[in-house]
């Protein structure tokens, strides 16, 4: 039996090998690329209202048409894509979140000419360290913060749409800015001790 067979998960993350094979490599682990905090902050955007196993299995399908969400070529969008986008049943075919992704590019575009890095932005809500929290059950695990709440104000001031606090706070565990693994999970262990390449 693997170490993976054997692992104590998070609840949540059980019922298909997809699910699994993302909570054991990548949810919680520090992200500081500006290119894959943006696609992570448009795919939770998509997620609103519904669950997060039905964007990841749409991911892969979504950075092919969506440009590898390289914002600069994201916010040069039109309509015939746009409509090309709308009609493409393997994303999630609704027009305000297109349209999100559209307006945040720009928006990250406009972060990074000012002189300001996505990465830089995102990471001072937490003071430029992941938050590790000690949970033991997911019943102790909120849905938003004081620091989900402070990042949803500052995006929407920056022009961004679809970052609410309880998107941004799911943001956040996912790109490991707060550590929301159970203590129970191994992965608690392993992604507390990731450094900051």
């Amino acid at each position: 039996m693997t170490s993976a067979t054997l692992m104590e998960r998070c609840p949540w993350s059980e019922g298909f090998d997809l699910y699994r094979e993302y909570h054991d490599k990548e949810w919680g682990a520090p992200l500081y690329d500006d290119r894959a905090l943006f696609e992570l902050l448009i795919l939770e955007g998509a997620q609103a209202g519904l669950s997060w196993s039905t964007v990841l299995k749409k991911r892969e399908h979504y950075r092919q048409v969506f440009d590898d969400f390289e914002p600069a070529l994201v916010a040069d969008y039109g309509d015939q894509k746009v409509a090309e986008l709308m009609a493409d049943p393997g994303i999630i075919r609704n027009r305000a979140k297109v349209a999100a992704a559209i307006q945040n590019a720009r928006a990250c575009l406009a972060l990074q000419s000012a002189g300001q890095t996505f990465s830089a932005f995102l990471w001072g809500f937490v003071g430029n360290s992941p938050v590790q929290n000690r949970w033991k059950s997911l019943s102790e695990v909120p849905a938003k913060t004081s620091q989900s709440d402070a990042m949803s104000k500052a995006l929407v001031r920056a022009g961004f749409k679809f970052v609410g606090s309880t998107i941004c706070y799911a943001f956040m565990q996912a790109s490991g800015m707060v550590n929301d693994h159970l203590v129970s999970c191994p992965r608690h262990a392993e992604v507390q001790g990731l450094r900051r390449p």
